[in-house]
């Protein structure tokens, strides 16, 4: 594997070397773009063959040792991340339980590449300053084309940020009546292990206990997924089905033949992470994905769908223009048809609820749902690159790496680690995008403009009522649109992509505060003047 990637870097050097020697001054605007996306190259750029395969070597560990992390729940049962650690996560309520499995993943996958992570952080530095870029996350940002794109996040993000304080006062009290006040520090922060999920960046799995009203459904379809012997490949059909009832490309014979839906029986250690691949050849696009029949999956499978028909979209453009129009656009798309999957209306029309539900109560948890999801993500999708890129330039040392990492999350999450931590630990390579080298800043783009892009498909498809229940499902209007913006790849700033669908040329908050408009009226009278944290981590 080595081998492969040296082989694509010297490609790409070449290739880029190629195309420095031409003169672009009198080339077209589209053939200039080319030329430049050619000759950005990243991480490849670095001639020295010995720190190139060093850099490629230190990224192959750090993902081989997340990929292979288990954690020993006694003597005899060692388990991976998927399903087994999620599930735990997700299911259990026995707050040491949970603790053991919180610390057990970080001390099996983030504390063992530790010492990684520095010299990864000065390579792949040295390798995009040859570009010209002042450091790894200069060169990340620049995919956004936009000179304020830092401070145009900051400002969506203090948007936002009062819709995440409410949801968070409200999560906070009903976790306190589960697992009493001792456990809640006077500052206000919430312990980090106890929110269903092994990064607390999603708090869907505790919809049951969360609920605004019990007696009402809560809208999550798994047991009548089970009940309807729902399996990885059957998921996988009906996501596709959602594209086409659109007028959207189907998946072609090659992703139903080569595509992994599920952990492979015969053992083999592979990322479980969900992923969506494009082979570059026009025809073979694949997910790798370990699919549990699930509402969560169910979720997943149409977000990385929505990437292969990105791909499928843009096939035909040149090579250099076959990407998302920025890397927000690509993360978007399936979670913007996942919004109308969602809805109560299309589960009840492909068979998964028994019936439509209309009432306020069962409207109100129906967007606590959502917003257990959506609003509950923004401050960890803020965060992540807010603590890489002050990495990159040097502002945190390695020393610190984890101590800032969990000032950030005391402060913009408003929770803590659940016990000390240390300069030994590396909480943040823990999470899959650290060592995979991935940046995360296109997730919180996602989550905001994912709204935009559903507003204007609905604008589209002609419907009035409340945002949050639409569903374009055989809507071939909206689905042109979709098309139409698809289809640009990356040939034009994403700003042009963004007017195809939606008539502006930024980034847009408000559709998404429009969505919840509901859930947080309900949400500020409940809470009443109780919200907030304190910014600085508890101390032991």
């Amino acid at each position: 594997m080595l081998d492969k990637q040296l082989k694509w870097d010297q490609f790409s050097q070449e290739a880029a070397s190629n195309a420095t020697g031409y003169d672009t001054s009198v080339m077209s605007e589209a053939d200039k773009r080319q030329f430049q996306i050619i000759k950005d190259i990243g991480i490849s750029a670095q001639t020295n063959e010995t720190k190139l395969k060093r850099l490629n070597k230190i990224l192959s560990d750090m993902e081989s040792i997340y990929s292979t992390a288990k954690v020993c729940l006694n003597s005899t049962n060692c388990v991976p991340l998927d399903p087994d650690l999620t599930k735990i996560m997700a299911e259990s309520r026995d707050y040491q339980l949970l603790l053991d499995v919180w610390k057990g993943w970080s001390d099996a996958s983030g504390r063992k590449m530790k010492d990684l992570y520095p010299e990864y952080v000065e390579l792949s530095n040295e390798a995009v300053q040859l570009l010209g870029y002042a450091d790894t996350g200069s060169y990340w940002r620049s995919k956004y084309e936009t000179p304020t794109f830092e401070e145009d996040v900051l400002g969506l993000y203090n948007q936002l940020r009062p819709l995440y304080e409410q949801l968070h006062a409200y999560v906070r009290r009903k976790l306190k009546a589960i697992y009493g006040s001792d456990n809640f520090p006077a500052s206000g922060h919430i312990p980090a292990h106890i929110l269903g999920n092994m990064w607390a960046q999603e708090w869907d799995n505790l919809i049951k206990e969360l609920s605004p009203y019990p007696k009402k459904p809560t809208f999550d379809v798994t047991d009548e997924m089970i009940r309807q012997n729902y399996t990885a490949l059957k998921i996988f059909q009906t996501a596709d089905s959602f594209f086409q009832s659109l007028g959207l490309i189907p998946m072609p014979p090659e992703f139903w033949n080569k595509s992994v839906f599920e952990r492979p029986a015969d053992g083999r250690e592979i990322v479980c992470h969900a992923s969506a691949w494009d082979f570059n050849n026009g025809k073979d696009f694949r997910i790798k994905q370990c699919t549990v029949v699930n509402s969560k999956d169910f979720n997943t499978a149409h977000h990385e769908m929505g990437h292969i028909e990105y791909f499928l979209q843009y096939a035909n453009q040149p090579i250099a223009f076959r990407d998302g129009a920025n890397p927000g656009f690509h993360e978007a798309v399936g979670d913007t048809i996942s919004l109308s999957v969602n809805t109560p209306e299309h589960m009840f029309a492909i068979g998964l609820l028994k019936e439509s539900i209309e009432d306020k109560k069962s409207d109100i948890n129906y967007l606590m749902s959502m917003a257990l999801e959506k609003i509950a993500f923004l401050p960890f999708g803020y965060l992540i690159d807010q603590w890489r890129w002050k990495v990159f330039r040097g502002d945190i040392t390695p020393d610190k790496y984890n101590e800032e990492w969990w000032n950030l999350r005391c402060q913009y999450q408003g929770i803590f680690p659940p016990i000390a931590r240390s300069s030994d630990d590396f909480d943040p390579g823990a999470k899959y995008h650290i060592p995979a080298n991935y940046p995360y800043i296109s997730y919180f783009v996602s989550f905001v403009i994912q709204f935009q892009f559903h507003k204007a498909l609905c604008d589209e498809a002609g419907y009035k009522g409340p945002l949050h229940r639409c569903d374009i499902y055989n809507n071939t209007k909206a689905g042109k649109k979709l098309s139409d913006m698809l289809q640009l790849g990356r040939s034009q700033p994403w700003p042009v992509a963004m007017k195809i669908l939606t008539g502006q040329t930024k980034m847009d908050a408000q559709p998404l505060m429009d969505y919840f408009k509901p859930l947080i009226n309900f949400l500020k009278k409940e809470n009443g003047e109780d919200i907030g944290w304190q910014p600085k981590c508890p101390s032991y």
